[in-house]
């Protein structure tokens, strides 16, 4: 009796044992992420907020939201974030280059950009940008990185020679209506929404980068960095959070009528503006770490640096391929 009463004791705290580790064993691993709460991070974030991606690669995401372009980097230098998916190509190389301990982990958003000026301007071509007010994204970003190696280097505009206006896309989009600005450079989502303000496209940063580059291929505006402790210690941890922003991208794609439903909810954009959002998404989005998208971004370190817009030589180690690597063989 005492035999059969003390085994039953045993396979008891022996199922309460089990039951007390599974939830340790299955615990989600967690990770601060954060992005820029407009331009095309606006998007992506609202969608990655609204769908359960990251849950599914067992992951607790705290989502944490900035005003400023530039405010992921710094957040990651003082590790009050893990990772970002969309930080500015030229303030992440500005960054290692002042010591900033973070890595690249995947190429995310394509410089899907247009200089436009008013329908109506006597401006024609982009050689006429000298001594003009011209748009676009705040210093320090990729937008205005990449647009002052193009006028310099095909048109022969240094960054003395014109007045650099920084906003976001609606504030923008205001400047050239109001015509506080001569010309702007918007993402073509933002051209598609538009409405009453007419505009001349004069070229594209794809057309103006492969000529500045004599290559075909099409700069990154937004790039994903991570601390580099964080992808040190946690190497499979980002490979799923790779794995989730694929997934995102993908779906995405694939479902823009949910996708608008989602901007008209999160981002408080009108139904035709949604609409409109979600039809560009393929093209605003991936996620990419190949050899080709590393030689697009050791070029686009190249012609920062060429033309005065960043310091500092590159570093190969900053580009980290295992993760993005691994992610592709979790299904």
């Amino acid at each position: 009796m005492f035999l059969r009463t003390l085994l039953r004791a045993a396979t008891g705290l022996a199922a309460l044992a089990i039951t007390a580790a599974a939830p340790a064993a299955l615990a989600a691993d967690k990770v601060r992420i954060g992005y820029w709460s407009s331009g095309v991070s606006l998007g992506y974030g609202s969608v990655l907020e609204a769908t359960d991606f990251f849950r599914q690669r067992n992951l607790d995401i705290e989502f944490v939201r900035f005003p400023d372009v530039n405010a992921p980097l710094r957040a990651l230098a003082s590790n009050s974030i893990d990772l970002a998916f969309g930080a500015p190509a030229a303030g992440v190389f500005s960054s290692v280059a002042e010591g900033v301990p973070i890595k690249v982990y995947a190429a995310t958003q394509p410089a899907d950009v247009q200089f436009v000026v008013p329908e109506d301007s006597d401006i024609k071509t982009i050689d006429q940008f000298r001594g003009k007010k011209v748009g676009m994204s705040p210093a320090g970003s990729s937008v205005a990185a990449i647009a002052g190696a193009i006028l310099a280097g095909n048109h022969g505009i240094g960054l003395n020679d014109f007045s650099l206006v920084g906003g976001n896309e609606s504030r923008l989009v205001q400047f050239l209506a109001q015509r506080q600005v001569d010309a702007a450079a918007l993402r073509s989502v933002t051209l598609a929404q538009l409405d009453e303000l007419k505009v001349r496209r004069l070229g594209s940063f794809a057309q103006e980068w492969q000529r500045l580059t004599q290559s075909d291929s099409v700069p990154y505006i937004g790039i994903g960095a991570v601390r580099s402790h964080f992808i040190a210690e946690q190497p499979e941890v980002v490979a799923r959070v790779i794995a989730a922003l694929r997934d995102a991208v993908q779906w995405g794609g694939a479902h823009p009528g949910e996708v608008a439903a989602i901007l008209q909810k999160s981002a408080n954009l009108p139904a035709a503006d949604a609409r409109a959002y979600a039809e560009q998404w393929t093209n605003m989005y991936r996620v990419a770490f190949e050899p080709a998208d590393i030689a697009t971004l050791k070029r686009q370190h190249e012609v920062f640096a060429s033309s005065g817009l960043i310091k500092g030589e590159l570093d190969a180690s900053l580009f980290v391929t295992g993760p993005y690597e691994q992610s592709k063989s979790l299904h």
